[in-house]
């Protein structure tokens, strides 16, 4: 649990770095279920002749750099979350027990717990963040999940039935999240209202409105976390380095309030109230996605970040 002086300073500057929130043993389980991803979508290029077959030096890393330089799908099977753009019965993503476990582990939400209270919901807004070196993006990549993500308030990417829902997003580090690599950086201050977005390239804060001057990096090591507000701006650096970058952005609010994508399933990470309530089985979680996945991809596709308007002055 952090202390109430951690709860001050979130609540004065409006994020926290928070060390050493994930033991080794769930990193490890998280890299190994991963791991046994990639090993699967290998196995079947391999079959279809787009990809060399493995030798024993192969690790998850070098099958991932052969899977994005070759331009094969890789991110959305391990999203755990569907696409932002249509999406179909067929469109894979992941929802296992290694994950599970990080998002309901004791330690998450009893951070959790003292900033937003003891009635806790696993807000469906949630991303896997696996970023290659810069330089080797392809022109034309502009998944926020993928490359250097601009300036935005996590608000600002909900419906605006969420405008009043207390929530927090923890951002978790896989691998150490360094200057170099680019880690998160925050805008600290006194943000009390959402800012013009646009949803161009990526959902962002307008031009006119972007944080001037005084912007933070926020580096952690492996097993940590940067929380954060959802009225604090916010952005990642550009990764600088030789290798990759991984994290998860997870999401959790105040249990009954709109989670500001409804169409997406939520559970009860923790209740204080009412403990039977608590979701405690990740193949129910599983379940839910892929019942809401099949259910919505047979009807009219409902845009995720449908709140802003391209065509208002401040998006000029």
């Amino acid at each position: 649990m952090i202390s109430a002086q951690d709860v001050e300073t979130f609540e004065k500057q409006g994020y926290l770095v928070v060390e050493d929130l994930l033991d080794e043993a769930t990193l490890e389980a998280i890299r190994a279920e991963y791991a046994e991803v990639m090993d699967g979508l290998y196995e079947t290029w391999h079959a279809a002749g787009l990809v060399p077959a493995t030798t024993p030096d192969m690790g998850f890393w070098e099958k991932l750099d052969v899977a994005y330089r070759g331009g094969f799908d890789w991110y959305q099977p391990f999203d755990i979350s569907l696409p932002q753009s249509e999406f179909t019965a067929e469109t894979p993503m992941h929802f296992g027990p290694a994950v599970f476990d990080m998002i309901t582990h004791a330690r998450v939400l009893d951070t959790v717990e003292a900033l937003i209270g003891g009635e806790i919901t696993s807000n469906p807004i949630q991303h896997v963040r696996i970023k290659p070196p810069e330089r080797a993006v392809e022109a034309g990549e502009n998944r926020a999940h993928i490359i250097a993500t601009d300036w935005h308030q996590d608000m600002g990417v909900t419906s605006e039935e969420a405008d009043q829902t207390q929530f927090v997003t923890v951002w978790l580090a896989i691998t150490d999240a360094t200057v170099e690599n680019g880690c998160l950086q925050v805008a600290s201050g006194d943000y009390d209202e959402i800012l013009p977005h646009c949803a161009m390239k990526q959902v962002g804060i307008a031009k006119d409105h972007l944080p001037k001057g005084n912007a933070t990096p926020t580096p952690v090591k492996a097993g940590g976390a940067v929380i954060f507000h959802p009225l604090t701006p916010h952005a990642s650096l550009t990764n600088r380095s030789d290798g990759y970058r991984w994290s998860f952005d997870l999401r959790y609010n105040v249990t009954g309030q709109p989670t500001g994508r409804g169409h997406f399933p939520d559970f009860v990470a923790r209740s204080r109230a009412n403990p039977e309530t608590e979701l405690k089985d990740w193949r129910q979680w599983r379940d839910m996605w892929v019942e809401t996945r099949n259910t919505l991809a047979q009807q009219a596709f409902i845009p995720q970040h449908g709140r802003w308007d391209n065509d208002a002055p401040y998006c000029a």
